[in-house]
């Protein structure tokens, strides 16, 4: 008998509420190749959940989500690596089509990835714990998939500084920002979210799901796929692959 792949995240329905957790607590929730394909699955079994309205995701442990996995990305080859950043940009523009409002409930880190993700929702609440930043330009490449939608919900200027420094940022600087809605204390993060999706789930699901189509046609980027695909490749370059592959090295002592 074939061994069963790890659980790397859950879905659980309470309508009209769904809850969608990151569930690798030991890599930060880091976005593998295996959490991505988790992510694409759930993300279509949710928009099938007719009695749904709001869709909260989180994760387990000590991060929202770490970003991607940087000790995968020293072991794939370039085009597997390109194959995956485009993946992962059509796992982001997903949420925006999705039928119910989502929020991100982030507790921990949110970095590169893992900040692209949040950004991805439609809403965002954080604990007074939260930690936010973009650290890949430190390594020479950038999550691309995901600019368009930071500079929508944050400004050129913010978003340039986040991108360009590869800073963290505490919660309350991302309160500020504008990079969240909301902040809380940690302790009572879960229970605010609920509470929130909840006062959202009270208007009817198809003004809901009217008003996001709205949002998305007005804030479509009139482009082509072009930065995605260069950030894709961006990845790959020899430099980044050195920084990584020195990150990764760092990691495990060497």
């Amino acid at each position: 008998m074939a061994p069963s792949s790890p659980v790397t995240l859950s879905v659980e329905s309470q309508p009209p509420i769904a809850w969608l957790r990151l569930d690798r607590p030991q890599a930060l929730n880091a976005l593998d190749t295996e959490l991505t394909a988790a992510l694409e699955g759930a993300v279509e079994r949710v928009a099938a959940m007719t009695d749904v309205t709001v869709l909260v995701i989180a994760g387990r442990g000590r991060a929202f989500c770490a970003g991607n996995d940087i000790t995968e990305m020293a072991t794939l080859s370039a085009e597997q690596a390109e194959a995956l950043a485009r993946r992962q940009a059509a796992l982001m523009a997903r949420f925006a089509t999705l039928p119910q409002v989502t929020l991100a409930a982030i507790d921990g880190h949110a970095l590169g990835g893992g900040l692209m993700l949040a950004v991805a929702q439609d809403l965002r609440i954080a604990s007074d714990r939260a930690r936010f930043g973009l650290p890949e330009v430190t390594l020479g490449f950038n999550p691309a998939y995901g600019i368009a939608r930071l500079l929508d919900v944050v400004g050129g200027a913010h978003a340039r500084d986040l991108l360009l420094t590869g800073r963290i940022v505490h919660a309350s600087e991302a309160l500020r920002l504008g990079l969240v809605n909301r902040v809380v204390a940690a302790p009572t993060l879960e229970a605010t979210a609920a509470a929130w999706a909840a006062d959202v789930a009270r208007s009817p699901r198809g003004g809901l799901e009217a008003t996001k189509a709205i949002v998305a046609e007005l804030r479509r980027p009139g482009r082509g796929a072009e930065p995605e695909a260069y950030g894709a490749a961006l990845r790959t370059s020899p430099e980044a692959r050195a920084r990584i592959q020195a990150f990764v090295d760092r990691k495990r002592g060497r």
